[in-house]
Order: structure tokens, then C-alpha cells, then sequence
């Protein structure tokens, strides 16, 4: 696992724990709807206010992780050009 795929789990596990803790309050509540990814469509497929959070915090973690898996593989294209 690299350094940013490990840095934006952690993000997208944080997000959902501070929504989980205070998602009364709206700054989280919309907070949490701008930075998850399945949130912004989650609502074109499904009620988003019977599902099971749980589905949500899962996929937003999993969609951070892969943003940083990609932005690792990135990272490491650009260090192989410069090596060159």
C-alpha cells in the first residue's frame, strides 16, 4: 500500500466518522455530501435516506482509497520519467 493510498483512506475514514459523530450538524452533514463520491450519486439510484448508512461509509472509504491507489501509481510514472 503506498503513502497516498494509505493518507486518503484514512481521509475517507475520518469523513465518515466525524459525519458519524456529529451529522446533526449541518457544516458536517455537508461537508461529508461535498468530499464522498458515492454520496453525489447515490441519490440518482437509491433513497438515500432509508439506506443503510453503513453502504455509504464504506464505498466512501473504498472511493478515497482508490483516488489515492491512482495518484500513488501517478506519482510513481513521474519519479520513472525523471529517473531517466
Amino acid at each position: 500500500m503506498g503513502r497516498f493510498t494509505l493518507i486518503c483512506t484514512v481521509i475517507g475514514a475520518v469523513l465518515c466518522l466525524a459525519h458519524y459523530i456529529w451529522h446533526d450538524s449541518d457544516p458536517m452533514y455537508l461537508l461529508f455530501y461535498m468530499l464522498s463520491v458515492p454520496a453525489w450519486f447515490a441519490p440518482a439510484f437509491i433513497n438515500v435516506v432509508t439506506v443503510n448508512i453503513v453502504y455509504v461509509y464504506l464505498l466512501t472509504v473504498l472511493s478515497w482509497a482508490i483516488i489515492g491507489f491512482f495518484i500513488d501509481l501517478f506519482a510513481v510514472q513521474v519519479s520513472r520519467r525523471r529517473a531517466r
